[in-house]
């Protein structure tokens, strides 16, 4: 017998026929659900093209669909959804708590998708237990077999496939192709079935010690390369000029893996040359052949005197020496001025600049508090802190915002650069950690910057070394980081260049050392690959630990013995 024409037929069930094959009629039933949704109770949002069964129990505080997206027969779907477009909730599925799709998920038929939890306490009976709500992210493309169970917490990474039946209790990578309960990673899913499987723990310190080795026996080589006889200073590659940067790299690199000095001069010539650079009226270390520095409006200026306030202040370091004066640019800044320059950093569109100035001005109080003085004047430093806590934005745990022209990257290179001289190298907690790795995996997504032959030695560390410091707070999403650092370690090591290092990779703009190997990419990567092989767990295989600018440890306050 046929159904009346206004009869939802099987679009309830098949709502993807909904659009090509209902009736005026249908569409007009249709339209009043959506009404009757959209005068409440709750938020409401409907894209373009969405359909909502009649049966389904729908009742939200918050529903957002995107375009082209559906709630099939007797789904059961409460408190806060968002979904990007073209996401169906199939027949049968539960979808509650807080539970945010991206664009292109599928979930089959009887899953529970289940964004809140109950507390277990001993001390009242479970039907009194509070509940609870960390909420489920779903990525991009992700397909969720039928009669899965995803818990409160959990992140599904884009492209993911989870195989029906699963119980998904931990956060996937993105690209698994997941099964079991509790569900665990089979594969990459973008490999084809019956792919040798990518190289575990195991095979990666194997790899890492056949690397350092390669790497030590070749180190005096490079080294030998961008060393300039004629002027008796480091480049930093042949053909460049030499800069003061390319001698504390020189001095990073043969401390890493020669565990001395570079050899083309004694270590008191080092120590004597850098100390020498010095600018006794300021503190600062102009270029070669610059005139010496000005104090910029509150103490650091911008350019390479910022910089060298970093390399040759760590290059000093390692040879067992320090500064011949205190940053005095620094120690004469008033929290006041500190606070009003804070505030006038371009933090909107360039906040790359703008930790990178906080890198700088905190790394310069670190050395005038390691001579014996002060940072700067008095409560500078705390001012510094208490701006920098009061100033991080929750959502993302960072500094700054995303730009339209490169999405994140401003903001994570910037969050490495003021991090790693304030929160890391005075050995204090940085706020909002778990956002902070939502917002730098979201950001190692962006094929603009990390597609395969877009990486460089910059947006790589920027993103590891944020991973690395907030995992010494929280094992949030760290399989996911593992995974991710994994990837990134092999392709690190196939960037080597027997005799030259690494080069720092490409720019966007053509700018820096670019793709031919030097001391800078050698100095970054060498770093960079420490840092994702202990995320890994495999990094003493290298028999190397980085002691300058990216040392995994707080930078000691005492002089050097």
């Amino acid at each position: 017998m046929n159904q009346p024409s206004h009869d939802a037929g099987p679009f309830d069930h098949c709502p993807w026929l909904f659009a090509g094959q209902a009736s005026g009629e249908q569409r007009a039933a249709q339209e009043q659900r959506q009404k009757r949704l959209l005068a409440g109770p709750g938020e409401v949002r409907l894209g373009e093209g969405c359909f909502v069964a009649e049966t389904a129990a729908v009742y939200p505080d918050v529903l957002h669909l995107g375009d082209r997206s559906y709630i099939a027969a007797h789904a059961y779907v409460t408190d806060a959804i968002r979904t990007g477009a073209d996401c169906t909730v199939n027949p049968f599925t539960v979808v509650r708590g807080t539970v945010t799709l991206g664009d292109g998920v599928r979930i089959g038929a009887h899953s529970s998708l289940l964004g809140f939890n109950h507390g277990s306490a001993p001390d009242l009976p479970v039907h009194q237990q509070p509940v609870t709500s960390r909420g489920i992210t779903v990525g991009d493309d992700v397909w969720i077999g039928s009669h899965v169970v995803v818990v409160d917490g959990v992140t599904i990474g884009d492209h993911c496939v989870i195989g029906a039946g699963a119980v998904v209790t931990k956060d996937l990578p993105a690209w698994s192709v997941a099964a079991g309960n509790p569900a665990r990673r089979l594969r990459d899913r973008r490999e084809p079935r019956g792919a040798k499987r990518p190289a575990g723990p195991e095979d990666l310190a194997e790899e890492l010690r056949t690397f350092a080795g390669t790497a030590r026996a070749r180190a005096t080589e490079l080294l030998d390369r961008s060393w300039r006889p004629d002027t008796g200073r480091y480049a930093d590659r042949p053909g460049s000029e030499p800069t003061v940067r390319a001698h504390c790299d020189a001095v990073e690199i043969a401390d890493l893996l020669l565990k001395d000095v570079p050899p083309h001069l004694p270590a008191p010539e080092h120590v004597e040359r850098l100390r020498a650079l010095q600018d006794p009226a300021t503190g600062l270390i102009p270029e070669y052949g610059a005139p010496a520095p000005l104090p910029g409006p509150a103490g650091v200026p911008d350019g390479a005197p910022a910089y060298h306030v970093l390399c040759v202040g760590y290059a000093l370091d390692l040879l067992g020496s320090s500064f011949a004066h205190p940053v005095h640019a620094v120690r004469t800044t008033t929290a006041d001025s500190l606070v009003r320059h804070l505030g006038e950093l371009p933090w909107t569109d360039r906040a790359w600049h703008a930790g990178a100035w906080v890198d700088s001005w905190a790394t310069a109080a670190h050395w005038n508090l390691r001579a014996g003085g002060e940072a700067a004047a008095p409560g500078a430093l705390e001012a510094l802190f208490g701006w920098l806590h009061t100033h991080a934005d929750p959502w993302t745990g960072m500094w700054g915002s995303p730009t339209r022209e490169a999405g994140r990257l401003q903001m994570v290179n910037g969050y490495y650069r003021l991090t790693r001289g304030s929160f890391a190298q005075f050995d204090l907690p940085v706020p909002y950690a778990e956002r902070v790795i939502d917002t730098v995996l979201d950001h190692a997504r962006d094929p603009r910057h990390f597609a395969p032959g877009r990486e460089n030695a910059c947006n790589v560390l920027d993103v590891i070394h944020p991973l690395w410091l907030c995992a010494r707070q929280t094992g949030h999403r760290r399989e996911e980081a593992r995974s991710w650092a994994a990837s990134q370690l092999t392709a690190a090591l196939g960037r080597w260049h027997p005799g030259g290092g690494f080069a720092f990779g490409p720019t966007a703009d053509g700018s820096g050392p670019g793709r031919e190997p030097g001391l800078q990419g050698t100095e970054m990567w060498l770093a960079i690959v420490w840092l994702l092989a202990d995320v890994v767990g495999v990094a003493d295989a290298l028999g190397y630990r980085p002691r300058g600018i990216h040392r995994p440890e707080p930078a000691p306050l005492e002089r050097p013995v």
